[in-house]
C-alpha cells in the first residue's frame, strides 16, 4: 500500500479506571524507530563469522499542531486538569493620577494574582517594583491589583502587565515533582490511509512512556509541540501490532 499524510495519533492512559482515548490533534509528523543492537564475531579476517542480536531500543516522535491540555496532563504530567485558567494582561494602558493618591486600580484587580511589570508608555523603559512606602521616580509598589506610584511620576502614562484568574473557562495543568521510578503508561494507536484505495493501516503499541516534551514559539509561525516516547512489552510479552489491508 501507499501511505500519505501524518495519520491520526491517539493515546489512551493505562493506569486509570475507564480511561479516555485522547486524540493528539492535527498530527504533523509521526515517526517510529527501532534499533537492534548487533554483536559481531570476528576471526582472522575482516568479515564477521557470526552475528548475534541483542536488545532493541525503541523510540517514537510526534509533532502536533493542536496544543491539548488533556493530552499534556494525562499522557505526560499525570495530573488531571482543573477548571479555570490563569489569564495574562500585557500592557494595560493607564495614567498615574496628577494628584495624590497616585494609585491605579487594574481592570482585573478583583482576581489579580501576580505582577508582570510596568513600563513607561512613551519610552518602553521599565519601572522597578519596591515595597510599599518606598515609591520614588521610576519605582512602584503593588498589592491586590492596585499599583502605587510616587508624586514624581504624576501624570505619567504607563503600561501594566499582570496575571489574573479566569474561573469560568479553560483548564489548568499543574506541573508537580513526582517520585523517581513510577511511569505514566499509555497505549498508542496510529492510523493512516492509502490515497489511491482509501485502505487504512493501523499500528498499535501497548505500553508507551513519554520521554520528552518540547514546546517552542516562532515570531511568524505556528507552535508545533513535540513529543518523544519509548515503548516496551506488556506482561504477556507483546509489544504491539502492525495491521495492513494488503495480503502480500
Amino acid at each position: 500500500m501507499f501511505i500519505f499524510g501524518s495519520g491520526v495519533l491517539i493515546g489512551t492512559p493505562s493506569n486509570v479506571i475507564n480511561p479516555t482515548p485522547i486524540n493528539f490533534g492535527l498530527a504533523q509528523e509521526v515517526s517510529i524507530d527501532e534499533t537492534l543492537e548487533l554483536k559481531s564475531l570476528y576471526g582472522q579476517y575482516n568479515y564477521p563469522v557470526a552475528i548475534g542480536s541483542g536488545t532493541v531500543k525503541t523510540s517514537g516522535k510526534a509533532k502536533t499542531a493542536r496544543f491539548s491540555s488533556t493530552a499534556l496532563s494525562s499522557l505526560y504530567y499525570g495530573a488531571a486538569p482543573v477548571a479555570g485558567q490563569t489569564g495574562s494582561i500585557i500592557g494595560e494602558a493607564a495614567t498615574v493620577p496628577a494628584a495624590t493618591a497616585y494609585t491605579i486600580q487594574t481592570a482585573q484587580h478583583a482576581t489579580w494574582t501576580a505582577d508582570q511589570g510596568v513600563i513607561y508608555a512613551a519610552t518602553g523603559l521599565p519601572l522597578k517594583c519596591v515595597a510599599a512606602g518606598a515609591e520614588a521616580l521610576g519605582k512602584y509598589s503593588v498589592s491586590a491589583g492596585v499599583y502605587t506610584f510616587a508624586a514624581d511620576d504624576a501624570s505619567a502614562k504607563v503600561l501594566i502587565s499582570y496575571n489574573y484568574t479566569i474561573a469560568g473557562s479553560g483548564q489548568k495543568v499543574a506541573i508537580a515533582s513526582r517520585l523517581i521510578g513510577p511511569n505514566i503508561n499509555f497505549s498508542m494507536n496510529l492510523t493512516g490511509y492509502d490515497p489511491t484505495t482509501n485502505a487504512a493501516y493501523t499500528l498499535r503499541l501497548y505500553n508507551c512512556v513519554m520521554a520528552k516534551f518540547s514546546f517552542g514559539t516562532k515570531l511568524t509561525d505556528f507552535a508545533i509541540p513535540d513529543f518523544e516516547f519509548q515503548y516496551f512489552a506488556n506482561a504477556a510479552g507483546a509489544v504491539g501490532e502492525w495491521s495492513f489491508p494488503d495480503t502480500f
